[in-house]
This record gives structure tokens, sequence and C-alpha cells, in this order.
């Protein structure tokens, strides 16, 4: 192992020591019982049972028998995310394979899954964040019928997966495994449709023919193609070991994708404590396959989302993961692929270059990746080195041989596109924030000029449309965004614009305690930044005109002025403006959310 990915593992460990003990013994004690008295619904009182099985119909009497094993579907399906459209057959399609294979499966409830690409810019955008940790809750309720030995979990997208990964861990004694929808074909490529976006900005075309950009580049079912959260969430699950070895990025409506899901059936009838294989979820996320991801995250320039993802999701596992962590590893972890926004590509050519197996190889090979996990397919992290394949009509794995076959895409670790990964931590006066720089022009990522400050992201988009943004430098400072103020809504709608002003030769950045879309990168940006102006961070200090310093190079931000004197200045919205779009339902979780670096979570720790 890499000596400095030996070392963080080392330290991530001593640090959970108490913490994961506790939750491995609550694991234990569980899976103990699970093992050592059948089916789990068997122990249910005979009303209890009768209420699970009274709507069954072809299931109903193995339900009753209580001899095979219940696998729990729980789905985030609906038909407004392209992603997340194809999930309407597979509950059906899983109940086939897993009834094949010597269980009984049923839905055992849904989550909810809002589109982040729909609520850009609206009000619904502020309940974004909190879904993840709704959809943990939902995970639960799902699971907390005890009738299941199992879960399959259907989720691709932004804050659907954390949810459900987060849900599934308070179960860990029950196998649980991801099942992907894959990605959309390729349309309009990503530049062209960013091209149209700032054009859009600027007034040189109408929204017909924006809207017909858009159209063709989400176009399809699947996931969108560009390199965001969600196909980060994808990409990151496979690593852990939660998917079947390459079964990420398939698309959806293929033969190849219906065999992958009807083996994920298959398989996770195998995995239950009365299959032969049991494969608790608690087990298989460790210490190491939480540093795995972190590397995968790196190496791969992925959403800096997940910079409070994962620490979220480690704590649901005992695990303590910290922003110093990332920001260690990222120092070594160098960057293997390019995909939009860090690059011209998108998942698909990344699929077509060799993919996961060889974006997985190659990081094992540079001893950047934990080898001996656990994981769905078995013990060793070197079975997701092989390739699915059709092969009368089952789906077969071979060993992929060869290198990538796209290296503007794909990349050796012995050859990267850069030493380091391609997400940065912050630091300095005005507190710790994340930067992601594997999209950003060298020439950009250092910048001082005057602030300019805004506690709303319409009156920054505002500004630019009235030209009062024209022909200056500037840090453009959007706060009261942070977790307790109002959700932390990404403020991808900020990108055109500033990008724009970018373009003709402006320097611009922006510094906000609110968070940005995986999709974004073109524009210097230090984001997530704790404490939050809402909790007393320096950012509520800062006024126009104060020098602000960012050097995402370094890794330091600062106001270059003394702030000491000062006080606040604006506040988050207050609670009779936060209402409409069911916002007001969330008041709990302004009061009860924690910081950016500590996941942005209500549970606290586990």
């Amino acid at each position: 192992m890499h000596p400095i990915v030996h070392e963080v593992t080392e330290r991530i460990r001593s640090r959970s020591r108490a913490s994961r003990a506790a939750y491995l013994a609550r694991v234990d004690q569980a899976a103990a019982e699970l093992r050592a008295e059948g089916p789990a619904r068997g122990r249910l009182a005979c009303a209890n049972l009768a209420h699970g099985f009274a709507a069954a119909e072809e299931d109903k009497p193995a339900l009753r028998a209580a001899v095979r094993p219940g696998v729990a579907i729980v789905t985030s399906y609906n038909d407004m995310l392209s992603a997340h459209q194809p999930y309407e057959t597979y509950p059906p399609e899983l109940k086939q394979a897993v009834r094949a294979a010597g269980g009984v499966a049923q839905v055992a409830g849904g989550v909810p899954a809002m589109c982040d690409g729909v609520t850009q810019g609206r009000a619904g955008m502020e309940l974004s964040l909190y879904s993840r940790d709704l959809i943990a809750m939902s995970t639960a309720v799902a699971l907390s019928h005890d009738m299941f030995d199992a879960a399959l979990l259907l989720g691709v997208c932004d804050k659907i997966v954390p949810g459900l990964f987060i849900g599934a861990l308070r179960f860990g004694h029950l196998p649980a495994m991801f099942v992907p929808a894959g990605p959309m074909t390729s349309g309009l490529p990503n530049k062209v449709k960013a091209r149209a976006r700032q054009r859009f900005a600027e007034g040189r075309i109408a929204r017909d023919e924006m809207l017909d950009a858009e159209a063709k580049s989400y176009h399809s079912p699947g996931t969108c193609t560009f390199y965001g959260t969600a196909n980060s969430n994808q990409l990151l699950i496979e690593v852990m070991g939660l998917h079947l070895p390459g079964a990420t990025f398939v698309n959806p409506r293929t033969e190849l994708r219906q065999a992958l899901t009807q083996a994920a059936g298959r398989r996770i009838v195998e995995l239950t404590a009365h299959g032969g294989e049991y494969t608790p979820i608690g087990h298989v996320v460790d210490e190491r396959a939480i540093v795995n991801a972190v590397v995968a995250l790196l190496a791969s320039g992925g959403s800096t989302n997940h910079t409070m993802h994962l620490v979220a999701m480690a704590a649901a596992a005992g695990i303590e993961l910290t922003w110093d962590d990332m920001a260690d590893l990222s120092k070594v972890v160098p960057s293997v692929a390019r995909m939009y926004p860090n690059g011209q590509a998108d998942v698909n050519h990344f699929q077509a270059a060799g993919g996961m197996p060889v974006f997985i190889g190659t990081l094992l090979d540079a001893g950047l990746l934990w080898e001996d996990v656990l994981t769905v397919a078995g013990r060793g992290l070197r079975s997701y080195l092989s390739v699915p394949e059709l092969k009368d009509q089952e789906v077969v794995w071979t060993e992929r041989n060869g290198a990538s076959g796209d290296l503007d895409v794909l990349r050796p670790a012995s050859d990267p596109f850069s030493p380091d990964g391609g997400i940065h931590m912050i630091s300095g006066n005005l507190g710790r924030a994340v930067s992601k720089v594997s999209a950003v022009k060298p020439e950009h990522l250092v910048i001082e000029a005057p602030a300019k400050v805004f506690d709303d992201q319409r009156d920054l988009l505002g500004a630019f449309e009235r030209g009062e943004l024209d022909g200056r430098d500037f840090v453009a400072v959007v706060r009261y965004q942070g977790p307790s103020a109002n959700g932390m809504p990404e403020l991808h709608k900020l990108t055109p614009p500033l990008a724009v002003l970018l373009d003709r030769g402006q320097q611009v950045a922006i510094v906000t305690d609110g968070r940005m879309s995986g999709a974004s990168g073109k524009v210097p940006a230090a984001i997530h930044l704790s404490p939050e102006a809402a909790d007393g961070g320096a950012l509520a200090l800062l006024r126009d005109g104060d020098p602000i310093r960012l050097d995402s190079v370094a890794g330091t931000l600062d106001v270059l002025t003394d702030l000491s004197g000062r006080t606040p200045a604006g506040s988050p919205p207050p609670a009779d403006k936060w209402a409409g779009t069911g916002r007001e339902l969330f008041a709990a979780f302004r009061r009860t959310v924690g910081p950016a670096e500590r996941g942005a979570s209500i549970f606290g720790g586990f």
C-alpha cells in the first residue's frame, strides 16, 4: 500500500475504534440471531406475519412458510428523474430472479427522489440536501418490519444513494446491494450545452433555442451523462463493492442491463445468512472501503458533494472520516480520469475507454486502493477487474486484460493527468472550505480581488443582468447558504454568468457556505465554507470591497483586512420567508443539522 493511504486508514481506524466497535457489536448481535433462527419473518407473531403476506399473490405460500430468505426491495422509482425511470420495471424482474434463486422478494417501501436538475435555482433546491437524511429515515421505515434477510437498493442520483446507504447501515446485519440503472446514451455534448447556457445568460439566444439544447442533452431514460454527483455515486458504490462488478455504466434498456439486474436478484439470496456466503453490509463498509471511496473520488475528479456525503456515510458505520483525511489523500492520489466538467468526455466515453475495470486496476496496481476487502462479489477487489458479458442470455464475467482504450479519458496512475486529486481542501481566516480544481484552468487557480457580497443568489444574478459586474475583478461572496441557514442549496445557476465574465478576461471566483453542483467547475470556487455565516462564520463580517485571496494551489483562503470589531451583516431568511414549496415542514432539520465539515447531517454521531 502507498504509505499515505496506509497511514490515513490507520488514523481513521484508531480515531473510530470505540464507535466502530459499538456499531459492530450491534450488527453482530443481530446477525447471530438471524443466523440462528432462520428467515427473519419467522419470528413474527401470526397476526404480524399475516399482515406481511396478505396482499401477496404467487409468493404467499413462500412468505407464509417462512423458510425461504426474504429480500426487501427499497425503490426510488419515479417518472420525473430520467435516472430513476428505468426502475419502473425492476421489482417484477427482481422478484422473479430472487424466486428462482430460492428466496422471496417484496417491495418494502419507496423513498423520495427529487431532481436537482429540475430544482436548480428554485425554492425546492432548499430541500435537496435535507432529503438525504429523509431518504435514510424512509429506508429505515421500509426495513423496520422485521420481514427481511437482505435488501436490494434502487437508487442512482445525488442525495438518494447516500440516503439509502445510511439507512441500510442502520440494519448492518442485513446484506445489501445497490442495483444501478445506468446512464442515458450520449446526446448533445456537454461542452456544447455549457456554451449554449453562457450564450443564453448573455441574451444571445432565445428560450426556445436554449430549451432545444437542453432537451438534446437530457433526452432519454438514464443518468445524465456528465460526471456530476449522480455518476460519482455510481462509481464510488462500485469501488466500495456494493454493485456487481462492471454494473455501473451499462446503459438502460439493453439486454446486458436486464441480465445484470436479474443477476443482482440471484446474488443477494446467496449473501443472506441462509445462503452460504453471508455478507452483511455492516462488515462490507469498513475503514478500508471508506478510504477506497475517497481515493476513487479524488482520482476521478468526482463531485464535491461527496466531501459531505462520505463523512455522513462513514459515520453511519461508526467510522469518523474528516476533511483532513481527504486533504492528505488528495496530495498523493493522481487524477486518472477526465469526464465533463473536468474534460470533454462523458461517462459513456469513460466506459468505452475501459471503464471501471481499468480505473480500479490502475489504482490497485499503484497501491492506492485496498484489495483485501469484502464485497458483494466475494472477498477481494480484484474481482472488479472483470467485465460482464452476455452468453446464452446469461451474464458472465471475464477478466479484462489491457490498458485504457482512450488516454484522453482514462490514464494509468503511472502517467496521470495530474499528480494529485481534483479536490483540494482550503483553510484560512475565513474558515475551511472545499475547492474542485480539476476543471479550472491553471491561470485561474489563484485570485486576489475585492469582495462583492450577496445574501441571495438571485441578487447576484440580478447584478449580472444589470451589467453591474462587467469589467471588474471580484470574488463573489454568497453567504447564508449553509445547512442551518436555508438547507445549503446548490448554486449551479451562478456558473453560466460567472463563466461569461471569466471568458471576457475578468478575474472572478466564488466563495460560499453553500454548494455548487457536481457539474460545476470552470469557475474557481471555495465552497461548503465552515463555519457558515448563520453559525457565526467570518463570512457574516465581510463587506463589499474587502480584499480576498483564494489560492487553490496552496489551499488557502483569507480576507486581507482586519475584521476585528465588526458585527455580522445580513442574515438567513426568517421563518416567515422560509416558507412555500414545503420548506416550512423542514424547520426541525434547520435547527438540528450539523456543519458541512461534519457531513451536514441531522443525525450527528451514530
